[in-house]
């Protein structure tokens, strides 16, 4: 599967799950560790373990790929590495303290999900 399919694949799954201001940033021309970010908000400590917990299922299953989340839902944040897609699950107030849309601004804005 390309990475932009996971990508997408990850993004519509993690709105699907009442993700907020989903986007997926497309950095593979300025860092050579990945291809894509996709960076979620979660209201709660609860909902950024429920939406890390589910992802890991769905990715699993449907794309037989694993990822071992680092962080956790109660500090505010959690990352799942598939390699060539990183996703990061924030609360608020840590998307707007690590700014990542913000330091990676030479990427492409491939979706954005309000």
């Amino acid at each position: 599967m390309e990475s932009i399919s996971l990508a997408r694949e990850i993004a519509h799954f993690l709105e699907s799950k009442k993700g907020e201001d989903i986007l997926i940033l497309d950095i593979k021309e300025i860092a050579s560790f990945t291809d894509y970010f996709v960076i979620v908000s979660g209201s709660s400590d609860r909902m950024l373990e429920s939406l890390s917990n589910g992802l890991v299922r769905e990715i699993k299953t449907h794309f037989h790929r694993t990822a071992q989340p680092e962080g956790r839902g109660s500090a505010g944040w959690i990352v799942l590495d598939y390699g060539d897609v990183v996703v990061h699950l924030f609360s608020p107030l840590q998307r707007s303290y690590y700014r990542l849309e913000e330091l990676w601004s030479e990427g492409n804005v491939v979706l954005r999900l309000m």
